[in-house]
């Protein structure tokens, strides 16, 4: 797949790329977030 030569590498490449854009939306997202406690 992708001439990649195995599974686990396509998978471990996939796994990679999903986790980073879910890191970046969720960053994106709580950026300016302001926490209750700081503001105590």
């Amino acid at each position: 797949m992708f001439g990649l030569g195995d599974f686990s590498v396509t998978a471990a490449i996939l796994g990679s790329i999903i986790v980073t854009v879910f890191g970046v939306i969720y960053g994106a997202v709580n950026w300016n977030r302001h926490n209750d406690q700081e503001e105590k």
